[in-house]
């Protein structure tokens, strides 16, 4: 198969400039504005934060305790992000319900658990 580009070349022989048909040319440039996109996109994924969806957003600003709200969203029981957290499901309860504030130890490990930012629970 041969090419349609044209190719000149320099007082050397060496190729310095290549001509193309409009149409190749064009097809080039798509090519390369859609591998660009592809690779701004995978870039932005790889470096953002997680997004929730708005039911998440909408349970916290209603007053919901993040722990409960995060741990619903991951599909938990408190016996599961408990043995995760290394902590008692008790104590993991307690703090859902507003009877304990839980330590920052605990609450560390929480977040670890729910795959999120401590200052997402606080």
């Amino acid at each position: 198969m041969t090419s349609p580009a044209q190719i000149i070349r320099d007082g050397n022989g060496k190729a310095a400039f290549a001509v193309l048909p409009i149409a190749e040319y064009e097809r080039l440039l798509e090519a390369a504005d859609e591998a660009a996109a592809i690779q701004a996109y995978d870039a932005y994924r790889s470096s953002s934060p997680e997004t929730f969806p708005d039911e998440v957003a909408a349970r916290l600003l209603e007053g919901e305790h993040p722990v409960k709200v995060f741990r619903d969203h991951r599909a938990l029981t408190q016996t599961q992000l408990a043995e995760a957290a290394g902590l008692k499901q008790s104590y993991v309860s307690q703090i859902e319900a507003g009877t304990r504030n839980g330590s920052v130890d605990a609450l560390k490990r929480i977040a670890e658990a729910l795959r999120v930012e401590l200052d997402d629970l606080i």
